[in-house]
């Protein structure tokens, strides 16, 4: 049985992201209303506004936590051309007598010349590195080579996608087969440009990033991305939010020798693909076992994606925007902790898990 609670997110205008800290206690909203809020879940369950900032001098597309060995950091992009890291600050006001904490802002990052429209950490053995992807076709990675000093970020890397970029993300193994890898979105609208989904990969002798692969079956526009927790597969999972929910499996191929410096060749797998949304798919989003999919449409819609142990994935769950199950549908409702965000990106459409009207946030708890 699900279970949906209702936030009144008190937003002036529409919802984009909603994501949650990695122990899933604390949540951050952002807004076209140039706003960032953070809730806290309670013991009993209820959640609370404890910070409200202005963040942006434009539409705020995202919010990311960073790991909380870091600290309570975030990070945020806007409309108005820039990221910026934000961290909590505890004991230097009277805020927290009223049940506030204080977030500063520790830097503002200003390379991009149109607007950010992603922004994610990086797994943190990789430690504190952020990157951000633009409009103008550039993902850019950053780091903090002093975790103590979060107001000195140095750009490393720019990578040039030449399509407009729309989403990022960062695949989270760990291990020592799999060098550093994001894959890139992009929401062009153009369909003569084939392979919407790039995927570039850290290469130790060039130190730089390089073009592994690209997925040339995805030709319609894309708007979220999201890699599969890895707990020790060999290969890679990618779930992808176009005009429909898409599963890919890259496995790698073997190097010819071990001296060859080129990225890693893929062998590329659609593992699922499903249509049920009838619409655009804005939010996809893995629990952290990789074992369940959650996705949100312009149907109003949050599905609920598992597969068998023969690897066929079919629905497990349908929820309404305002929490109600579809046709009876209870689904795995013990399964559905750490799903994370599911909202809508567009400034006019704010469907899912993320956003189910203009002022409300609507989530299922972990």
């Amino acid at each position: 049985m699900f279970v949906a609670r209702s936030i009144a997110a008190d937003h002036k205008d529409l919802i984009h992201d909603v994501s949650y800290d990695f122990h899933g206690r604390r949540m951050a909203t952002c807004s076209s209303d140039q706003s960032v809020k953070v809730w806290d879940k309670s013991d009993n369950g209820e959640w609370h506004c404890t910070a409200s900032w202005k963040t942006h001098s434009g539409s705020v597309w995202r919010v990311t936590w960073a790991h909380p060995e870091f600290g309570q950091v975030l990070a945020s992009c806007s409309f108005d051309r820039t990221a910026a890291v934000w961290e909590e600050i505890v004991g230097e006001s009277n805020d927290k007598q009223r049940g506030l904490s204080h977030w500063i802002k520790r830097t503002t990052l200003v390379d991009s010349r149109t607007s950010v429209t992603d922004v994610k950490f990086a797994p943190k053995h990789m430690g504190l590195v952020l990157a951000t992807c633009s409009a103008d076709g550039v993902v850019r990675i950053y780091e903090a080579p002093d975790v103590m000093n979060l107001s000195q970020w140095s750009l490393q890397h720019e990578i040039s996608c030449k399509l407009s970029c729309s989403c990022i993300s960062w695949n989270p193994s760990s291990s020592r087969a799999h060098p550093p890898m994001i894959a890139v979105g992009s929401d062009d609208n153009n369909v003569t440009y084939s392979g919407k989904v790039q995927i570039y990969e850290y290469n130790e002798n060039t130190r730089k990033y390089a073009k592994a692969e690209t997925l040339m079956t995805v030709t319609d526009p894309v708007h979220d991305i999201a890699f599969a927790p890895n707990l020790g597969r060999s290969f890679h999972v990618l779930a992808i939010a176009t005009k429909d929910v898409r599963i890919f499996k890259l496995v790698p191929l073997r190097r010819e020798s071990a001296t060859s410096s080129g990225p890693t060749k893929f062998e590329v797998q659609v593992m699922a693909q499903f249509d049920s949304h009838n619409s655009q798919v804005w939010r996809v989003s893995w629990n952290i076992t990789s074992t369940l999919l959650a996705s949100s449409g312009d149907d109003g819609c949050v599905r609920l994606w598992k597969a068998n142990y023969m690897d066929n994935w079919k629905c497990t769950g349908i929820l309404r925007g305002d929490g109600s199950p579809v046709n009876g549908s209870s689904g795995q409702g013990t399964a559905l902790s750490a799903v994370g965000s599911a909202g809508a990106q567009s400034q006019n459409s704010v469907v899912g898990a993320a956003s189910a009207g203009r002022k409300k946030a609507q989530l299922m708890p972990g």
